[in-house]
Formats: C-alpha cells, structure tokens, sequence
C-alpha cells in the first residue's frame, strides 16, 4: 500500500505544509532514518503505537510498515490533518488520527494497552510531554511498554546523565528512577526539513516493573527541586528551603551536609526523600 502514496515532499508542497516555528515544527523526510528509529524500538507487534506531532506522516508511514497493532497519529496542527487522512485512506482501521494537542490529551484513556509511544517530538514540548508520561508511570508501571523519543540532544544528554556531570540533575534522577534509558542514535541537522539548528538524538525508555528504590514521588520531587535549585550551594544551605534542621536530616541520612546535588546518586537521592521532614 506504502508505493500507492505520494512522495512526502509531493504531500508537503500539496498541502502548503511550511513549518511552523510557534509549533517546534521539523519534519523528518528521510525513510531510511524513520525506519531506523522504529527498528531500534524493538519488538512492536500486537502493540499500539503511539505518535506525537506526525505531521505530513513520514515516521507514521515507517510506523505502518511494522507489525505495530494500530498507529494513533496525534497532530494538533490541522493543516497536516488533511495530509494524514491520505495515509488513513490506504491503511484504514490500522491508523487513528487524533487531533489535539498531547500536553492536554491522557493517552491512557484514548489508546488501549499494550501501547507505546514512538515519537519526533516538537522542541518546544519534548520534556513538558515526557514528564507527563513519567507521571503515568508513577500510576501504573505498565502504562507504556517502552518509549522511543526523539528530543534536541541536549535534553536527551540530560536524560542518560549520570552523578558527577554537568548535565545530571532532576530529569535525569526521575527519569532513571522509573525507567532504564537508552541513548540509540544522533540525528545531524540536514535530516530535517528545515534544519535545525541543534542536533537530535533518539532515545529508548523502557519503564520498570517498579521504581528503582521505594520512595514517594512527591518526596523526591520536593527534595530534587530544592537539591538542584541551588545546585552550585551545599545540600545544607540548598535544602533549607524545605528543613529548618538539614544538617540532622542528611546526617540521618548518611550523607555529608557538605556535599553539593550533583555528587548524589539515585539511591542517595531516594534515601534523603524518604525520610524528608514533613
């Protein structure tokens, strides 16, 4: 069915499809990167993809070559709807077009499970959207099966950032605590169209069956908001916006008042929140 479609640059110059900065708008039209991405993704048969900004539908079109269950395309810009409908008409019940816009739309009450998301995500939206996801997680280990996203690389090196780097800090230590990460590949500019002027990089999320250590999530979120709001002060001083006594608690905690956010791992950072004071 794939060869019956358009080229994507026929449907974009059909369509009138010129980027849009306010949207974080760069489409991905090379096929052999698109079905890179679902490659590196693993496993997706029986499984219903998820797809966040597909515009004119080049990742969607590798998406629908796989063995994926279904492929629900959400698109908030209705310029693309149009274009998207083309792929609807040649793969029928097996593609979903959602439009919406992702930050405000629960993926789990719209896509049954098993699901996933595999995704080029818009610039602008990329961390608001994967801390939303996060948080679904935190609810139900099993909401996504994995992950495959592709963020400007800078966000993406502070996902797989690890204690002690300059890039390490509240994403990094909430995302790890919930899912085990993998950096799979780096995007140059002249893949997108238009060009950006950063370079991308795709990642694999895979959830755990649990969190990595037991601790409350709004804990470690109040206790890494004020760890890394003040990431170059020592945890004594950074942590007093939420203790009166920090130096008993990371005392209790086993960790040195002295010590900044950065040098913390994990497991410390989960420790410390779970015996915050209230």
């Amino acid at each position: 069915m794939d060869q019956k479609l358009p080229s994507l640059r026929d449907t974009i110059k059909k369509y009138d499809l010129y980027t849009r900065k306010s949207l974080g708008q760069h489409f991905l039209l090379d096929a052999n990167i698109t079905d890179k991405i679902v490659k590196v993704s693993g496993d997706v048969e029986n499984i219903n993809i998820i797809e966040i900004g597909a515009g004119p539908g080049g990742l969607s079109r590798s998406l629908l070559k796989s063995e994926a269950q279904c492929v629900y395309a959400m698109e908030k810009d209705e310029r693309c709807i149009a274009a998207l409908n083309e792929l609807k008409e040649a793969y029928g019940k097996r593609f979903i077009i959602i439009e919406g816009d992702a930050l405000k739309i629960p993926l789990t009450d719209l896509v049954p499970t098993p699901r996933a998301i595999i995704a080029n995500l818009p610039y602008n939206v990329g961390t608001p959207l994967l801390v939303n996801w996060l948080d679904n997680i935190t609810k139900d280990p099993h909401a996504y099966q994995f992950m495959t996203l592709m963020f400007q690389k800078e966000v993406a090196m502070r996902l797989v950032a690890e204690c002690n780097t300059r890039q390490y800090g509240r994403l990094a230590v909430m995302t790890q605590w919930l899912c085990d990460v993998e950096y799979c590949f780096d995007l140059p500019a002249s893949a997108f169209s238009p060009p950006p002027k950063v370079m991308s990089t795709v990642v694999r999320l895979t959830p755990l069956a649990k969190p990595r250590y037991d601790v409350s999530k709004d804990a470690l979120e109040a206790t890494l908001a004020a760890a890394f709001g003040n990431r170059r002060k020592m945890l004594r001083s950074s942590l007093g916006t939420i203790s009166d006594d920090t130096e008993s608690w990371l005392s209790a905690a086993g960790i040195n008042p002295t010590r900044r956010a950065e040098t913390l791992n994990i497991e410390e950072f989960c420790r410390l929140a779970r015996i915050k004071p209230s």
